[in-house]
Parts: C-alpha cells; sequence; structure tokens
C-alpha cells in the first residue's frame, strides 16, 4: 500500500487573494444595499403612524360601544387607558381600559385629539404631527389625520 504524502499534507484556509475578494464583494453589496435601507426608514415611521392612528381609533370605536360617546378633549387618550374622573363619567367601562398606555407617535411626539372636531362635523380628529412635530409640513412633516389617511 502507497501512501500519497502529497495529499495528507494539504494546508487548510484561504489565501490573502480570497479574502481580498470576498471583502471586495462585501464592500460592493454594503454600497449598494445600505442605502437602499437607511432610505426607507421615514417611509417606515410613517406606515406605523397610519397603523397607530387606526388602532387608536379602533379602541376609540369600542370605547364608544360600552360608553354611548367618545372621550371630550378634556379626557383625551387617557380615556382610553383608564376610567375618566373628570368630564362625562361613563358608567360603563371596560376593566383594564382601551389601550394599555398612551401612545406616542412614532417620532416619539403625542398624538393630538380633540372631540368634537374643530369643524364641529367630525366627532373627533385624532392626528400625528408627522416627523418634525409641528403643524403643516410636507412630505414627511405632513400631519398624518384620522379622517385624511391614504
Amino acid at each position: 500500500m502507497s501512501l500519497n504524502v502529497g495529499s495528507r499534507l494539504r494546508q487548510h484556509g484561504f489565501t490573502l487573494i480570497e479574502i481580498l475578494i470576498v471583502v471586495v464583494i462585501l464592500g460592493l453589496l454594503v454600497a449598494v444595499v445600505v442605502p437602499k435601507i437607511l432610505g426607507r426608514t421615514d417611509d417606515a415611521r410613517q406606515t406605523a403612524a397610519k397603523v397607530q392612528v387606526r388602532n387608536i381609533e379602533q379602541a376609540m370605536h369600542l370605547y364608544k360601544l360600552d360608553t354611548g360617546l367618545y372621550p371630550s378633549t378634556e379626557q383625551g387618550l387617557e380615556a382610553l387607558v383608564s376610567k375618566p374622573t373628570i368630564g362625562v363619567i361613563p358608567r360603563r367601562y371596560r376593566e383594564g381600559g382601551y389601550l394599555a398606555k398612551v401612545p406616542m407617535d412614532t417620532w416619539g411626539h403625542p398624538f393630538l385629539y380633540r372631540s368634537p372636531g374643530a369643524d364641529g362635523k367630525r366627532e373627533y380628529e385624532l392626528v400625528s404631527l408627522g416627523a418634525d412635530g409641528k403643524p403643516g409640513g410636507e412630505g414627511y412633516d405632513a400631519d398624518l389625520e384620522n379622517w385624511n389617511l391614504d
């Protein structure tokens, strides 16, 4: 039986050229993919804020089903977390509330709530002031209003 000594001494590992090729490929992938992912952050926040508005609206509707009315401006969104102690006190109120806590929008700003709406036509208004946290704006700074979501 003869043994091939050369095959037993074979080295394991990568050459410097192979490592450099992998690093260049990874660099190209990062250069192409990362800007696309980073550019989507604002889109994701805006979409998440719209979902939040819809979730708060669901809680508002459940509140109205149980109590017969929406929380007043004075009671605010806190009425969805714990039974109001001011204004019209509801006789029927779901144990544990309708939301776990008063949410902030995805940019960390409080939602604006008013009931009845400013124009007198809406039963309530729920608004996120967008990325800049200021009324008005365009693009990602635009207000997200419950009655005017895409």
